[in-house]
């Protein structure tokens, strides 16, 4: 699609709304959510309702296949709907008595979103993504072949490993090239992503991959065949954008955000380290990035969604990395902070539909930080975190392992050990405690 046409698309969706309609959603007061939750989310539910001048219930409908959520239940939640989310009559029973009442459905984790495909159908009258279009923003193998048959020049090549046999890593070889990143398609966030710069790093990561891929899919008790991308390792420097989409496909973009993995700092693992708003992108530069990021969008058929897509700003251009039906991660604390907009509740507001409300003027500078240890192994030491709570940056952190515990890299599917928020209504004041706060954590594993 040329880029003037695409360009039409992204602009605001007042003329897609009509005051004069009738409110279809006078009745409703059900706000479902699949499978997890999280605070923005409780507050976004209650903000709607003042906006709506109405009582809304939080739900949630649960896989009853996994005891694990039952057990991590959030006191917020009004409501809870449980069913084995593999079984379509059982969902469908489940909801058949809220189907008259349920106003919008949203998905928060990237993990669930196989999950809100799998419940979309029968919400039929809800504005929502197409469960197609879920599984192709999922799937990161489908994702490829969506994104190269409408643009080839937007994302890099790639092919699917069937094995670690020598056929396969000759295939390999000759038609995507070193360096290169191994993906399993259907894993969330970084798990198992692993870069490769020559045929001895690539065998011994497929039979490594391979062998784990499956153990992960009987664990989360998935029926689908794993998978496994292999593509040409992106260098350049790394972005992601937030978008609203309309029903019509008309799309509103949030502020970039400048995202930096782990390996910029020593890591072999992609997670997102830091991640900064606002960038030093000029606005043509933001422009090309939202053009190449609406083709992302238009190519996998995303509607009446929050869609959060990754970017690289390479030699040869602008290339997708990934687009996905959902928020970013600690997206709304990022915005909020920066230009204050609620995230959140826009990610409603889109679905009913309704307005979305984004602001650019910028309030300040934030960040996101993320410290693994630079060793897998039991945490025996972690320094440091009552003394960058002294910053004048500091605006909150969030510690998720305890001395004693298991530590593993993002890539193995490991947790961060510490998350950090930052704001300074100055970068350089940003950028000074981002140094401090990287002398002052230790941690050490064992």
């Amino acid at each position: 699609m040329p880029k003037s046409n695409v360009l039409t698309l992204i602009k605001k969706f007042a003329e897609e709304l009509d005051p004069t309609k009738e409110d279809k959603n006078k009745d409703k007061d059900i706000v479902l959510f699949i499978n997890e939750i999280r605070d923005e989310n409780v507050e976004a539910v209650k903000k709607l309702g003042k906006i709506l001048k109405k009582k809304l219930k939080l739900a949630v409908i649960r896989d009853s296949r996994l005891p694990s959520l039952k057990e991590n239940g959030n006191s917020n939640v009004d409501l809870y709907i449980d069913c084995d989310l593999y079984k379509p009559l059982k969902i469908a029973e489940a909801l058949a008595k809220y189907q008259e009442r349920i106003m919008v459905v949203s998905c928060r984790e990237e993990r669930q979103i196989l999950n809100f495909a799998k419940v979309i159908p029968h919400l039929p009258y809800l504005n929502a993504p197409t469960d197609d279009s879920l599984i192709r923003s999922t799937d990161k193998l489908m994702m490829r072949q969506y994104l190269f048959n409408y643009d080839k020049e937007i994302c890099p090549k790639f092919i699917v490993a069937t094995g670690s046999n020598k056929s396969s890593i000759k295939e390999i070889k000759e038609k995507v090239g070193f360096p290169l990143v191994i993906k399993p398609a259907g894993l969330a966030s970084s798990l198992l992503v692993t870069i490769c710069f020559h045929e001895e790093e690539l065998e011994k990561s497929l039979n490594t991959v391979f062998k784990k891929i499956n153990s992960i899919y009987k664990e989360n008790k998935r029926k689908e065949e794993p998978k496994v991308l292999v593509e040409k390792f992106l260098d350049g420097e790394q972005y992601s954008i937030d978008a609203y989409v309309s029903a019509a496909g008309k799309i509103i973009f949030c502020p970039t955000v400048n995202v930096k993995t782990g390996r910029s700092i020593g890591f072999d693992d992609f997670f997102g380290y830091t991640q900064i708003t606002p960038t030093l992108l000029n606005n043509e530069s933001e422009k090309e990035a939202q053009v190449i990021a609406a083709k992302s969008v238009l190519a996998l058929g995303l509607r009446s969604t929050t869609v959060h897509i990754e970017l690289m700003k390479t030699e040869a251009g602008w290339k997708v990395i990934e687009a996905g039906a959902r928020m970013g991660g600690f997206r709304h604390q990022l915005y909020q902070l920066s230009y204050n907009f609620d995230h959140a509740l826009n990610d409603l507001l889109v679905r009913i539909p309704k307005q979305p409300v984004v602001r650019k003027t910028v309030k300040g500078y934030s960040a996101v930080l993320k410290f693994y240890p630079k060793n897998e192994g039991v945490l025996s030491q972690l320094l440091g975190v009552i003394k960058i709570k002294e910053l004048s940056s500091y605006h909150g952190s969030k510690t998720n392992k305890k001395i004693g515990e298991r530590c593993n890299f993002a890539k193995n599917g490991g947790k961060c050990v510490l998350e950090l928020i930052l704001f300074n209504k100055k970068r350089s004041g940003l950028l000074a405690d981002i140094r401090r706060t990287e002398k002052a954590i230790q941690i050490a594993t064992e």
